[in-house]
């Protein structure tokens, strides 16, 4: 399973959700949904626009945690 951390990304960068949607262009649903973990699915462009915004790689964003 992969573990979304852009909550925790967030968090560590001081940086609102608000403010991720106005960098990215995303919106409000799409990074709302995100942050909540409430989607099962992402596109690459999406991911993209948060890794460029967030200056982070897609292995920062998730992580593949094993199943049980």
């Amino acid at each position: 399973m992969l573990k979304n951390n852009l909550s925790k990304i967030l968090g560590e960068k001081r940086i609102k959700m608000s403010e991720l949607q106005r960098m990215t262009g995303l919106s409000k649903r799409t990074v709302f949904r995100l942050y909540h973990n409430q989607t099962s699915n992402i596109s690459f462009d999406t991911a993209d626009r948060i890794c460029n915004a967030l200056e982070i790689t897609i292995g920062e964003l998730f992580e593949h945690v094993p199943d049980e």
